[in-house]
């Protein structure tokens, strides 16, 4: 690997362990979302909160290499879009997303 590259690889590398704790509140926002609409409490607020963090999750993820974490958020962020969202759909994206964002925990 060129030099170049490689000192790319490592900046993305720290921002990534530097930003990680914040990928992380963000789906935990967004789980919290999730919970509530399973629970027929999923207010505007909580539902905007949480699709303003999938869209954010979407716009930063693919910098850090995660084309499919993109595409997770993308379709987390359409579906937080309705007034009732389907929770099941959104767990299981928030799961995967998890999965590929984190793969060892």
């Amino acid at each position: 690997m060129p030099q170049a590259a490689e000192k790319i690889e490592s900046l993305l590398s720290a921002l990534w362990l530097r930003n990680r704790p914040i990928v992380e509140l963000r789906l935990d926002l967004i789980d919290r979302a999730i919970v509530a609409a399973a629970n027929g409490t999923l207010t505007t607020e909580v539902r905007e909160e949480a699709a303003d963090n999938a869209h954010k999750l979407a716009g930063s993820l693919g910098m850090y290499g995660s084309h499919l974490g993109t595409h997770l958020a993308r379709e987390m962020e359409i579906l937080l879009d309705y007034r009732t969202p389907d929770h099941v759909r959104l767990a299981t994206l928030s799961s995967e997303l998890r999965r590929t964002l984190f793969p060892t925990v």
